[in-house]
């Protein structure tokens, strides 16, 4: 674990069994301005790191010894709940995605990401929100959710939300953005998030992630009706 060049913006600690990513991604977020805090080599370290250090964000490598990312981002997010967690893969349908995202993970990124898509996701969750990659987030979750719940699962949560906030949160599903939404059902933004905020209170989730993988799990939202569409790149 390496302490982190002093900057602006969210505080991030690195994840990754090899030694050229975690470089690569420090070097690429100092030069933006971005503090990497400190580096972890596996899983265990992650976890230890994020105690000790406390970061904004989490960088999270999914394959790696001793304790995979799926195990640490769970004691991660078990131990600091508001801490963000990006998931690192190589491969774009990885299934351990759908599960980081189903405990807490705010999105993930594929480790071919630009310099630029790095710096602005590592900023975008640092503000607390999603970060969900179209096309590749919509199949991703469509899959899993379909193998894992091939009947609807129930959410007793689900009752609580009003027709409206029900609504909200089946566009959510659908991937929609504030904006978006805001011109779905002619209202502004500012109610729109207010929408949102009670239904990431009534169902006890994170962000956008979650919402769009409960939406999927409950048959609240179902692979036809997602139009082609997916959750927005920052």
């Amino acid at each position: 674990m390496t302490p982190g060049t002093a900057g602006h913006g969210p505080r991030v600690l690195v994840a990754d069994d090899q030694t050229l990513i975690r470089t690569g991604f420090r070097l690429i977020l100092t030069a933006r301005g971005i503090e990497v805090v400190g580096e972890a080599a596996d899983g265990a370290e992650a976890v230890a790191a994020a105690r000790e250090l406390r970061p904004d964000v989490v960088l999270m490598d999914i394959r790696m010894p001793n304790m995979d990312g799926l195990e640490a981002t769970r004691r991660i997010l078990e131990h600091a709940p508001d801490r963000k967690v990006i998931m690192l893969t190589t491969f774009d349908l990885d299934r351990y995605v759908y599960g980081a995202l189903s405990l807490g993970a705010s999105g993930f990124l594929l480790k071919d990401v630009t310099p630029e898509h790095l710096a602005a996701a590592v900023r975008l969750v640092g503000t607390g929100d999603a970060l969900l990659a179209p096309s590749i987030t919509r199949r991703l979750v469509e899959r899993y959710a379909a193998q894992s719940a091939r009947t609807p699962v129930v959410h007793a949560g689900l009752s609580a939300l009003t027709p409206r906030e029900t609504e909200v949160l089946s566009l959510l599903g659908r991937g929609l953005s504030n904006t978006e939404l805001a011109a779905e059902l002619t209202l502004s933004e500012a109610t729109v998030k207010s929408h949102v905020a009670r239904i990431f209170a009534k169902l006890s989730l994170r962000d956008r992630a979650q919402a769009v993988v409960l939406a999927y799990e409950t048959g609240l939202v179902r692979s036809a009706e997602s139009g082609g569409r997916g959750p927005v790149d920052p």
